[in-house]
């Protein structure tokens, strides 16, 4: 379907194809040079279905046109077989956010329009590229993320565990600090095996937890019945299955992470130390960040990548993170907004770093303690969430750096003793009080 021709001005791509996508199908328009007439454009629209044999052959007929540029906007998981297969095609793809390609308010809304509205922004150079990475990476995105559901879906079923024992009248979570445990397994077994004689029970406490015997003891009369041990077996074994799902995605983690090319050059780039891989040569210097522990550096090698040439600086890639505020300037008025969603696997594993940096006798924590102050605790840990990001940068970028702690007092080192005193001093004054400053006798 052929549609009017209109005048070529400053184009920057010559031959570009857009797709919009949905479940089923996807809506393609290909936008090529006049071969007749000088400085216009011809247009095709046309729809192709969601399957791998239609998507191949998309691809096939887009090279022979000799498309330079493939672009589509993120549709939930629809756009994955388009992008990948069009890329093993050897065509150059795009994704793109729907922020950045809405169409303009007062035309009609229909997935044609919205083909052709992509195509002419990129041949316009008007928008630009998410962040894809590669194919090792992006296994070992399905991973961690996968993992990640999974602990939050055994955390949900222990605390139905929990939910049940307390309608029982059952209080072993009031004694015991991890209800799961060796000794609080027992006991639920005991439990759904017929006995209810709380001293019974109690008497299967091991460790630390025998010192409360008497504590046990009452915490576990209560009302349990058949009803409840049919409860607590099917969630019991849920638990289970979960945990060992999340031992299996482990095991998975661990080849891909040893399996992860070097992005660099063989030449350029230095091997990493005799007996480790690449991927694990770069998680064990992740992991002595403070604060991000073996989980945590593994989910954060698996968002942003081990190349960090698409992230030119470290602000570029914080930027990209949403962990840092929007400029929002009118006039001679400049104010912050909001940082953003960003990407929530990334933020939340940073999120968890910078909680537990926070608490340590480390650079991050002081840097915690100095912010919270002033800024809140929340702003507080996105800076510190920052600074964690910005050193994983540094550590992916140059294969031959190592973490070096600052020490806590750092800040303290390098103040500037007359800004310092000059503080102080308008502190006190605004009190209420008249300061007068003497040096000390030397020594």
């Amino acid at each position: 379907m052929d549609e009017p021709r209109e005048e070529l001005q400053d184009e920057a791509v010559a031959r570009v194809a857009a797709i919009d996508i949905s479940k089923n199908s996807g809506v393609v328009c290909m936008r090529l040079p006049n071969e007749t007439r000088e400085g216009t454009r011809t247009q095709r629209v046309w729809t192709v279905a969601a399957t791998t044999n239609a998507i191949l052959e998309l691809g096939d007929h887009l090279v022979c046109q000799g498309v330079e540029l493939v672009v589509m906007e993120a549709t939930g998981a629809y756009w994955r077989p388009f992008y990948y297969l069009l890329e093993g095609r050897g065509l150059r793809c795009w994704l793109v956010n729907g922020r950045q390609v809405k169409n303009v308010p007062g035309r009609p809304k229909t997935d044609k329009l919205d083909s052709v509205w992509l195509a002419k922004l990129t041949e316009r150079g008007m928008i630009r590229p998410s962040f894809v990475p590669s194919k090792p990476v992006r296994h070992l995105r399905d991973f961690t993320r996968t993992r990640t559901v999974f602990v939050h879906e055994s955390t949900r079923h222990k605390q139905r565990v929990d939910k049940v024992l307390q309608d029982a009248q059952i209080k072993l979570s009031s004694v015991a600090t991890d209800s799961l445990g060796v000794s609080g397994r027992a006991m639920m077994e005991a439990l759904i095996a017929g006995e209810r004689s709380p001293g019974a029970l109690a008497d299967l406490a091991q460790g630390r937890l025998t010192a409360k015997h008497d504590a046990l003891v009452e915490a576990l009369t209560g009302q349990f019945e058949e009803h409840h041990a049919r409860l607590l077996r099917l969630l019991l074994t849920t638990v289970d299955h979960l945990t060992a799902q999340i031992a299996a995605l482990d095991q998975e983690i661990a080849a891909t992470l040893a399996d992860l090319p070097d992005p660099r050059s063989v030449m350029s780039a230095p091997s990493p130390p005799s007996g480790t891989s690449f991927g694990t040569d770069l998680l064990a210097r992740l992991d002595e960040i403070p604060g991000v522990g073996p989980t945590s550096a593994r989910v954060i090698l698996a968002e942003i990548g081990p190349d960090m040439s698409i992230f030119p600086t470290p602000a570029h890639l914080a930027s990209w993170a949403k962990l840092c505020p929007r400029t929002i300037q009118s006039g001679a008025k400049s104010t912050t907004g909001p940082a953003g969603k960003g990407n929530p696997w990334l933020k939340g594993a940073l999120g968890e770093a910078a909680s537990a940096a926070a608490r340590t006798d480390t650079f991050l924590g002081a840097r915690y303690r100095r912010l919270v102050k002033r800024r809140g605790h929340a702003k507080a840990l996105v800076a510190v969430a920052r600074s964690i990001l910005v050193i994983v940068w540094h550590l992916i970028d140059d294969p031959q750096a190592r973490y070096q702690e600052l020490g806590p007092d750092w800040h303290q080192r390098h103040l500037n003793p007359q800004r310092k005193t000059r503080d102080l001093v308008r502190q006190l004054e605004h009190l209420g009080h008249q300061v007068t400053l003497a040096p000390t006798s030397a020594a």
